[in-house]
């Protein structure tokens, strides 16, 4: 009974390393693109978050902040007209997001249509246009 060895062989750990490695390599690549396509989800979510506190912005004050007041007017009270006028005393967001990569949202009233809000991030690369990761993201009201 004594003379059972207990443990790995050096054959049998390299089986499992080898293993470890094969499944290493066929996750990694999945895993790496991850942190890019969570950042175009954080910037929809962010859009929709900032089109939703400009709706209420607008239903407080009857309009939408202009371009020069900008996406600010949401977290501080805006000078310059248009003057808000029943402007929520605690703002509509904390304070004004930037957007996944790091710089911020544009913001246009009035949008492309005449009318409404054009809200967008340039994506990863930072130019307009685009495709993928790089693709421009907006959400517009009218």
């Amino acid at each position: 009974m004594g003379d059972s060895q207990a443990g790995l062989t050096l054959v049998e750990m390299i089986v499992v390393l080898a293993i470890i490695a094969l499944v290493a390599a066929l996750i990694v690549p999945n895993v790496i693109g991850r942190p890019d396509e969570a950042r175009v989800t954080v910037a929809r979510t962010d859009l929709k978050t900032i089109a939703a506190a400009l709706k209420m912005y607008r239903l407080d004050n009857g309009d939408y902040p202009s371009t020069q007041q900008g996406l600010t007017a949401l977290a501080e009270k805006p000078s310059g007209a248009p003057v808000p006028t029943n402007y929520a005393t605690e703002g509509y967001l904390p304070q004004v997001p930037m957007d996944p990569w790091g710089r911020p949202y544009a913001y246009k009233n009035p949008g492309e249509s005449g009318s409404g809000f054009d809200l967008s991030s340039l994506g990863k690369d930072g130019q307009p246009g685009g495709e993928g990761l790089d693709a421009d993201l907006t959400e517009r009201r009218r």
